[in-house]
């Protein structure tokens, strides 16, 4: 029942760590399921491509790679996070680096827990589910800066 943070090539460092850690347990509790072990590595654009390469066998750059662990309701994983695909993307969509972070690492629990992203209204159920994430932890932990 732990949520683990690690860097690979990295210098950027998630704030605040404490905040994050217990608004992933409230997500995954929102979903009616129990927090197991969570691993969320943050890494380089190099680092995610060559897991994208040797686990996926897909040649191209993302933002996150997720390995469930677990099955629902235990939830349990890997979530390999990019920070230079992340921090491109704050600046495409014109959000800070904190708020696209967390939106991210929304993401990948919301696959842990079983979500799905393959159609264009899973996408958009994702998208909500996101944003539901973004506000519980405002709610519960203040404004995401």
């Amino acid at each position: 029942m732990a949520v683990n943070i690690f860097y690979e090539n990295v210098d950027y460092k998630l704030k605040p760590v404490t905040k994050v850690k217990s608004w992933i347990k409230e997500i995954v509790t929102s979903h009616k399921g129990t927090t197991k072990t969570i691993s969320i590595i943050f890494c380089s654009d190099d680092y995610l491509l060559q897991i994208n390469r040797q686990y996926l066998n897909h040649d191209y750059y993302t933002d996150i790679i997720t390995f469930p662990y677990e099955e629902f309701p235990m939830v349990g994983g890997d979530i390999f996070i990019s920070i230079d695909t992340v921090m491109s993307n704050a600046q495409q969509f014109n959000v800070s680096l904190s708020n696209e972070v967390m939106r991210v690492v929304s993401h990948g629990i919301l696959h842990l827990i079983g979500f799905n992203d393959y159609t264009d209204q899973e996408r958009a159920n994702m998208h909500s589910l996101e944003d539901s994430a973004l506000k519980l932890f405002e709610a519960n932990h203040g404004p995401i800066v």
